[in-house]
């Protein structure tokens, strides 16, 4: 695979995390400007929309991180094959199912299951990288 093919997937979350940054900004900025939340509120993460994006911004640095390290070390070693390309894709399409719920809904059923689905996916990615690293596949 070639190192644009591999990283591709890569690029789209980071651009992912630095939209939620921004509307987290946005969207902070005008819940303090109108009033509707004081600074004390963001900084305790009291539950409105400026904290749905603080903490959704927050939550593209936790399991991503596992993401970018497995891109990280898979394309020097040269294991980034069709497989993981078509699994990272999966990976960045339920991080973005899983942001949006999390930006527009306060219900949690859903964005567990995104969650959930972008965790077992990740997982297989890391589980496909160890075997085919160790020549078992």
């Amino acid at each position: 695979m070639s190192v644009q093919m591999v990283l591709l997937p890569v690029f789209v979350l980071v651009g992912l995390t630095f939209a939620l940054l921004f509307g987290m900004m946005r969207t902070r900025r005008g819940a303090l400007v109108s009033g509707a939340t004081r600074i004390r509120d963001t900084a305790l993460g009291a539950p409105n929309r400026a904290t749905q994006f603080a903490d959704c911004y927050r939550d593209q640095f936790e399991l991503p991180i596992l993401f970018y390290l497995l891109i990280a070390l898979a394309l020097p070693l040269r294991r980034a094959d069709l497989v993981i390309v078509l699994l990272s894709w999966v990976f960045v399409v339920t991080r973005f199912a899983h942001a949006g719920i999390f930006v527009t809904s306060s219900d949690s059923a859903p964005r567990s299951t995104a969650w959930l689905a972008s965790a077992l996916v990740l997982f297989a990615m890391w589980l496909y990288f160890a075997l085919k690293l160790l020549l078992l596949i």
